[in-house]
């Protein structure tokens, strides 16, 4: 029994960062023409513009901006670094909002000079110092689980369990 081709390509989202030589507007046309629906923006495509009409000229190729990558890096053995992580963090619920987009992903980050636990409670405690904020901006934080061979720098959430977990703390109760 053959396989036919897969041609529907309307429930398909594409990140940025795949086509990442592509600027922001030919990756629009390119996926458009192909039928793809879906795309995720990363914040690096966004530099210098003005993300309302990057939004705008998205939706005006059909596409859904599924989220905006990428937000998280809150560990650090340094408070100040971990301060900078949370204002990039409030500069990306800004920029989901200008762009017209409800889900920022979260690549949570880790640190190598300390513990995974460590860690772990610098990224609850910057999620959760986020939610405010992104709650009223209509976000939605998304964790992305990474796999442990990244636990050193990347991320220290590094299952699905870990993810639902951290997102189950992190939802206002009330």
């Amino acid at each position: 029994m053959s396989q036919q081709p897969i041609t529907d390509l309307s429930k398909l989202c594409i990140h940025t960062i795949t086509t990442k030589p592509w600027a922001i507007e030919e990756a629009a046309k390119n996926f458009a023409s192909a039928g793809v629906k879906g795309i995720t923006v990363w914040r690096d495509t966004l530099a210098g513009r003005d993300i309302k009409k990057t939004g705008d000229m998205l939706r005006d190729h059909d596409l859904s901006i599924v989220s905006l990558c990428r937000g998280g890096f809150f560990p650090s053995i340094d408070k100040t670094k971990r301060q900078a992580a949370i204002d990039d963090n409030r500069k990306a619920i800004e920029e989901a909002h200008q762009l017209g987009t409800n889900l920022i992903v979260l690549v949570c980050g880790a640190d190598p000079g300390q513990s995974l636990e460590d860690s772990r409670q610098q990224i609850q405690d910057g999620i959760e110092s986020l939610i405010p904020e992104a709650s009223a901006a209509g976000v939605q934080l998304a964790i992305e689980p990474l796999h442990p061979m990244y636990a050193d720098t990347r991320s220290a959430i590094n299952t699905l369990a870990q993810a639902n977990d951290y997102a189950k703390r992190s939802i206002p109760l009330g």
